[in-house]
């Protein structure tokens, strides 16, 4: 069936051009825009044989309520919202960074991770299929967008998805209170996939002895422990920071 709706900005629009162009219905673009962001749009749009409207700003303010739309809309069908997990690493130009929640089944919780992957940049967040909360409105709402662009891909078998990604050479992380190991003091710049435990139980037995180092996160106040959303936050800050600081190094 089809299940329609409207997305925009170009960080959104991109991302969804490039991870799951088949999704994508029309694209609606202020006429004259002539810079970068708008010809990459156009370039990728004309590749992916999608039709895009040049109109005026009034028409994409009235079709988004006026929100930030930044000159470009997008009407997707969110029925073709699957994509493998192969499809987003081929399409990769960095190392691969990438969520995995083991058993988060609160929609809230996994509408923050979302959000929280989008503005770090994951490439994608995995899940086991029978221990997650689904794509539903709830989940879209807290998400503000970033359901929309960050592909959400289930697995059948988490495991045996783990040990797929340790072969493609892609560091597993999981977050424990008890490791000695602190976020501070682990490499975090390299192909990495971390793993949040669910809200009450963490980790299951199997997903931990999957990972290849267990990493704290330090408390320093009264509380002592954080929501699953702040966690995926904290830890995907982390590996963006240390991979900025890599690349100017390097430069």
């Amino acid at each position: 069936m089809s299940n329609k709706r409207l997305i925009h900005g170009f960080h959104a629009i991109n991302a969804r051009l490039w991870q799951n162009p088949k999704s994508v219905v029309d694209i609606y673009l202020t006429n004259g825009r002539q810079d970068a962001r708008a010809r990459a749009v156009l370039e990728k749009a004309e590749l992916e044989k999608v039709r895009v409207h040049l109109v005026e700003p009034e028409r994409l303010d009235t079709m988004t309520g006026k929100a930030r739309h930044q000159g470009v809309v997008a009407q997707i069908d969110a029925s073709h919202n699957f994509v493998s997990l192969d499809d987003v690493l081929d399409n990769l130009t960095e190392p691969p960074l990438l969520l995995i929640l083991d058993g988060v089944t609160d929609p809230h919780n996994l509408g923050a991770c979302l959000r929280v992957a989008d503005a770090m940049g994951a490439h994608a967040v995995l899940a086991p299929k029978d221990r997650s909360a689904g794509l539903n409105a709830t989940v879209s709402k807290v998400a503000c967008g970033a359901a929309e662009v960050v592909p959400y891909i289930t697995v059948t078998n988490l495991a045996r998805t783990l040990r797929e990604l340790k072969d493609l050479g892609i560091w597993i992380a999981g977050t424990d209170m008890e490791t000695d190991t602190d976020l501070y003091h682990v490499d975090a710049a390299g192909p990495l996939a971390w793993v949040m435990g669910s809200e009450g139980e963490g980790m299951r037995r199997l997903t931990r002895e999957h990972c290849d180092v267990l990493v704290s996160i330090p408390m320093f106040g009264s509380v002592e422990s954080l929501n699953v959303s702040v966690s995926a936050g904290m830890v995907l800050s982390e590996s963006r920071r240390q991979r900025v600081i890599k690349a100017e190094t390097k430069g």
